[in-house]
């Protein structure tokens, strides 16, 4: 690996997701129904293509950025977050629900955060018609009053999501769900929502203002009686550039998604982010929560992964930060990236609302060669767990610039990951505190991580082998004052760390476990900034 770099910023924070509330919707005469707009179509809806829409997007990248509007009616742009949440899509009106298919389709009522509209296209891949909805399709519980709603024609939708029999064959589950901006997310077996992903992450933590391009409209290919796939093409667009995404769809254990996007540029981008995704952690083992929670550790993902084209494997347990951080690890075409969720543990998140051990990983299979980048992981601050506060995505090496043009192809795996299979060890648990004489109450400088590592064959080790640990501490930035490996009750080893920290600097912390000069682990990785 090239090298892991290091940022910190104090003035960041997680935002909140939930913007001010709004005036609470009015409650007097009916307004009349808007007609629909004339959506702006760029494409043949006769003689589609993934490769016609491509050319209708590059082209479009030559022309300015023109702002969409508002084209919603007034009473759905009023509506704030206690009355959006009692809107609900009927499900009598759920799209394929009457037809022999494995997956059917609903939308997401606009209004609230969601007022930038999609629209939906269906069709089978060369011919589309547009699938259009209106209040009508949907349910709006008290206060709302549903006359004031249910005569709108809809412009276009929030978004949409899909359902298939996931964990049950005579129940229809959410499979995937497509939300604001370029946002998605999707399950696998038994599996609750999590992290998300995104289409494109465009200046996310650098000076200049962050852009949010959105999926302007979604081509769905009607799947056939037998399919076990479902086909999305979309349109991506934002100030900076234009996009042509074709996802496919495959559910199971792991819900699979290929993906290619094709992206225009209309001008230069300082940090252009892909395959982004994004998740929460609040706290863990290695990072205690601030107050008094009942709950041991709160998070959607406890750990950012890596496959490295050598084979070498590295994990990075996630934290709050008091600051914002970004790491930066240098590569040429990663294997595999990804954020999961390891600790499947019940136990060890005690929610019976949340079930955290539940929640989906996420792995990012480059497909072709990506050429010389770095994975960026941004961990920021927060106080909440609503907030989404952890990003990771792949970096290219070439800056975008007007006229530039991209195309990424990759696998995601959505689900429990079973990349924990591997002949070497995996880190299993991370562990920090104050280090230094247990039985001594004085304050002292020094700091201590407990690695676990479980599993591959290190775990069929007699009990006397000559386990040895690998540990990096940059000299410049803290001192190792003690390092040994013991044996786990029940298989595997802990990896003991003792340091001293020497100054304000962070310091990336690298270990790994050998046996007969060969490494039996995968490699640790972890930014200490200091005691906490």
């Amino acid at each position: 690996m090239g090298g892991v770099i290091t940022l910190l910023w104090t003035q960041a924070r997680a935002q909140d997701p939930q913007a001010q509330p709004a005036a609470p919707a009015p409650q007097g005469e009916p307004q009349p129904a808007a007609a629909p707009a004339s959506p702006p179509i760029h494409v043949d809806l006769n003689a589609f293509s993934f490769d016609n829409l491509s050319a209708a997007m590059r082209n479009r990248a030559a022309q300015p950025y023109q702002d969409p509007g508002n084209e919603l009616p007034q009473v759905i742009q009023d509506l704030d977050y206690d009355h959006y949440r009692r809107i609900l899509y009927r499900r009598d009106r759920t799209v394929w629900a009457n037809e022999p298919l494995n997956f059917q389709m609903q939308a997401y009522f606009p209004g609230f955060l969601y007022k930038a509209i999609t629209r939906i296209y269906v069709g089978d891949g060369t011919h589309f018609q547009p699938q259009v909805f209106s209040g009508a399709d949907f349910e709006f519980l008290a206060p709302l009053d549903p006359s004031l709603f249910q005569t709108i024609q809809l412009p276009g939708v929030a978004g949409f999501r899909l359902n298939y029999p996931l964990d049950r064959p005579d129940l229809f589950d959410e499979l995937v769900s497509f939300l604001g901006a370029s946002y998605f997310r999707a399950l696998g077996m038994n599996n609750r929502y999590g992290l998300s992903a995104r289409g494109l992450a465009i200046n996310t933590a650098t000076t200049t203002a962050e852009e949010f391009p959105r999926f302007t409209s979604f081509f769905i290919v009607k799947p056939q009686p037998t399919d076990e796939t479902v086909q999305i093409f979309a349109e991506l667009e934002g100030p900076s550039l234009t996009g042509a995404y074709a996802f496919l769809l495959k559910p199971g254990p792991q819900t699979v998604i290929d993906v290619t996007a094709r992206l225009f540029f209309r001008g230069e981008v300082e940090r252009l982010g892909v395959a982004p995704l994004t998740s929460m952690f609040y706290f863990g083992e290695n990072d205690h929560s601030k107050r008094e929670d009942f709950r041991p550790q709160v998070h959607d993902s406890d750990g950012l992964f890596i496959l490295r084209p050598n084979g070498e494997r590295l994990w990075r347990p996630l934290k709050n930060p008091d600051d914002l951080a970004l790491s930066y690890f240098t590569e040429a075409s990663p294997k595999m990236f990804g954020l999961l969720q390891r600790d499947r543990d019940f136990s060890h998140y005690e929610d019976v609302e949340a079930h955290y051990e539940l929640r989906p990983s996420l792995l990012i299979e480059p497909l072709g060669d990506w050429g010389r980048g770095s994975i960026q992981l941004v961990e920021i601050p927060t106080n909440s767990e609503v907030n989404d506060n952890i990003v990771a995505f792949w970096v290219p090496e070439e800056k975008p610039k007007a006229g530039s043009q991209f195309e990424f192809r990759y696998r995601m795996h959505w689900g429990s990951m079973t990349e924990m299979q591997s002949h070497v060890a995996v880190v299993g648990g991370t562990y920090a505190g104050v280090g230094g004489n247990g039985a001594d109450t004085a304050d002292t400088n020094l700091w201590r991580f407990e690695i676990n590592f479980e599993a591959g064959t290190a775990q069929n080790l007699p009990l006397d082998a000559m386990v040895v640990p690998i540990v990096d501490v940059p000299a410049d930035g803290a001192r190792l004052v003690h390092s040994g490996v013991s044996r786990l009750p029940g298989g595997g080893w802990r990896l003991s760390i003792e340091l001293e920290k020497l100054n304000a600097s962070p310091v990336e912390l690298r270990a790994k476990l050998s046996f007969n000069q060969r490494i039996i682990s995968e490699t640790w990785l972890y930014q200490w900034t200091g005691r906490p």
